[in-house]
């Protein structure tokens, strides 16, 4: 289909958005939250028919599924998006010149937010109430294999939008075709930024064919490093929680580091992971450590492609080191730029790590699975941004932003 005239609609409902008092965005948002719970079951049973056409032992699978606490949690993150202060309209500076001229700078929404996700339904629901809250307008491009919950999600916002009298394209769901996705992608009329939430093929196809700015989001190949000083007692936790807590989502861990003398612990480490059934894939000195120690049935020995994969699945890679530069080097080879994390009693090694490591999250003696929106205090998050420029780590209300210059005269005229 022709997106275009979707996409004008887009561009004019920012501009009424803008306008839009921010208690009334607060109760709209209430509204949804409450709504949202309500319906629960229409939502989950929507879901259903998703999830039957995809295969449960698909990485996607468990990103798929809305279940009531899910819906719960989703709920709540959208009254924690209420309780925030609005972006908009901060000063970020301000000067008065010699010639009286009063130059402000102040943020702004980007005005149109397009969002391309895969089987992921609760990103609906983050994207929209960050995107009213910051005063942006959103297209959406879910995938096909979470059509049924998107509409499902979209029907309910839009029943809130009619019903408080708001213009109902600042929402745009588009369809699941690929065709729609190129028309996205190079709406640079309509359009002002581009993020990309998915795999890593997602994230490349949108970045090398878009004709409009991206930020990147999402892929996550994670690493912990237990340094030759680490608590063995605080990383065994650390280590199960940051592989096992949800295999499925980016900050989950894909290959733990350890220092070569502390290969006796190994075993005791990563000993947890092995009751969620964790396929190890572990470097020779690292097998030779846990053979006899770990489950024979779910101990591998690691190939070249263990390294720098994001598995998504209860699997996990270790690398053994002779020493900290080690340790640092092979994060540089194989990261994301997306979180890491130092089990270490060694208070100078983990202010290298942090100086040291190129990531927008890094932990210290914590795991890496409180990269998230939420836990950073931001409410929900559009996603996680693995790049430099504009926006890094958790994206939320502040990185939909822009800002603008206001120039205050009283008849200057410049030499």
């Amino acid at each position: 289909m022709d997106c275009t005239p979707l996409f004008i609609k887009a561009k004019k409902a920012s501009r009424a958005l803008n306008v839009l008092e921010r208690d009334t965005i607060d109760k709209i948002l209430l509204s949804i939250a409450e709504k949202t719970v309500e319906n629960s079951k229409y939502i989950i049973s929507e879901n259903q028919k998703d999830l039957i056409m995809m295969a449960e032992s698909d990485p996607r699978y468990d990103r798929l599924i809305l279940t009531e606490d899910r819906i719960n949690s989703i709920a709540s993150d959208i009254r924690n998006v209420v309780d925030l202060p609005s972006p908009l309209g901060h000063i970020l500076m301000k000067n008065t010149r010699e010639n009286g001229l009063i130059i402000s700078k102040i943020s702004v929404p980007f005005g149109v937010v397009g969002v391309i996700y895969e089987a992921r339904p609760n990103v609906t629901f983050d994207v929209f109430s960050l995107c009213l809250k910051s005063g942006n307008v959103c297209i959406l491009k879910g995938g096909s294999d979470a059509i049924n919950s998107n509409t499902a999600i979209v029907k309910l916002i839009m029943e809130v939008l009619q019903k408080n009298g708001i213009d109902q394209d600042i929402l745009t769901l588009l369809p699941a075709g690929r065709d729609e996705t190129n028309q996205l992608l190079n709406a640079r009329e309509y359009i002002d930024i581009i993020i990309p939430r998915g795999s890593r093929g997602l994230i490349d196809y949108v970045r090398d064919n878009a004709s409009i700015p991206v930020i990147e989001t999402g892929a996550g190949i994670c690493h912990t490093y237990f340094d030759e000083s680490g608590d063995k007692e605080k990383g065994r936790p650390i280590i199960n929680n940051a592989k096992t807590r949800r295999v499925s989502v980016c900050n989950a861990l894909d290959c733990l580091i350890i220092h070569q003398k502390r290969l006796d612990d190994l075993a005791y480490i990563v000993g947890l992971c092995s009751d969620s059934g964790v396929v190890i894939y572990a470097d020779e000195k690292a097998y030779e450590a846990l053979r006899g120690k770990y489950p024979s049935e779910l101990l591998q020995k690691a190939t070249s492609e263990s390294f720098g994969t994001e598995f998504l699945s209860y699997k996990m890679a270790i690398k053994t080191v002779n020493s900290f530069e080690d340790a640092i080097e092979h994060i540089s080879d194989y990261g994301s730029k997306h979180s890491e994390a130092i089990i270490s009693e060694n208070k100078s090694n983990i202010q290298l790590f942090y100086i040291l490591v190129d990531a927008s999250s890094i932990f210290a003696n914590a795991s890496t699975a409180f990269t998230d929106g939420s836990e950073f205090g931001l409410g929900a998050e559009i996603g996680i941004s693995t790049q430099k420029l504009h926006a890094r780590g958790p994206m939320a209300l502040e990185a939909l932003t822009t800002y603008k210059w206001i120039i205050e005269g009283n008849g200057q005229i410049r030499k």
